[in-house]
């Protein structure tokens, strides 16, 4: 059956750099566009990933829950799918400010605030995930169908960033996950992709929050 961890590893992941954010873009002094664009790039991303994760969940993994979990899956499944939609808004309004803060380093604060209002809906969706969505999920996907929800988010993911995305999702991770979630990667290949993932994340890691090692905020 599906071995979920890979789930934590990636809730860790967005918790820690979406806490983080608000005072990056607080940081940005008014005016400095290569400052902005650096800082609206790695907002963008996150953006990205967190879409992508939701939208692998809405496709792949609620169906086969209400299909065979029953009533359990019948109890929380909705409230996961209404918090993914209020997620989503909070997420459009920090999308929908990105772009002219982008290129005037105008307005930060707006942005900061709308990061803000996005964290307590975030946070409180994936606690509550792992806490009901995660047991159902070792009990009722599959090894196979749980796959498919990373396989969904790397094929929509620009191959250039994805030793970034994966570095990010290691950052905080039990090398015992990262091992089995890389597992079916034959060597030296699995070796070489997790030092790129490693080096791209420390690098960008140094630009965005100023250290190699940003605080770890994930749990």
């Amino acid at each position: 059956m599906a071995d979920v961890r890979d789930m934590y590893m990636a809730h860790t992941m967005l918790r820690r750099e979406f806490r983080l954010l608000p005072q990056v873009v607080r940081e940005v002094t008014p005016g400095d566009v290569d400052r902005a664009e650096a800082v609206a790039a790695h907002t963008d991303h996150l953006c990205f990933v967190l879409h992508l994760h939701h939208e692998g969940e809405d496709l792949l993994l609620w169906p086969l829950l209400l299909d065979r979990a029953g009533t359990d899956a019948a109890a929380i499944v909705p409230t996961m799918e209404e918090q993914h939609s209020a997620i989503e808004r909070s997420y459009h309004e920090v999308t929908e400010l990105l772009p002219l803060w982008r290129k005037t380093a105008q307005g930060g604060e707006r942005l900061a605030v709308a990061i803000e209002r996005l964290l307590p809906a975030l946070v409180e969706h994936l606690a509550l995930e792992e806490h009901k969505i995660l047991p159902l999920a070792e009990r009722h996907v599959t090894a196979a169908e749980w796959k498919q929800l990373g396989e969904h988010g790397m094929a929509q993911t620009p191959q250039d960033v994805l030793p970034l995305a994966l570095g990010m999702a290691m950052y905080e991770a039990d090398p015992d996950v990262v091992a089995a979630l890389l597992a079916d990667i034959p060597e030296p290949h699995r070796a070489s992709l997790t030092e790129a993932a490693e080096h791209a994340y420390a690098t960008h890691a140094e630009r965005i929050h100023g250290t190699r090692t940003p605080p770890r905020v994930g749990t």
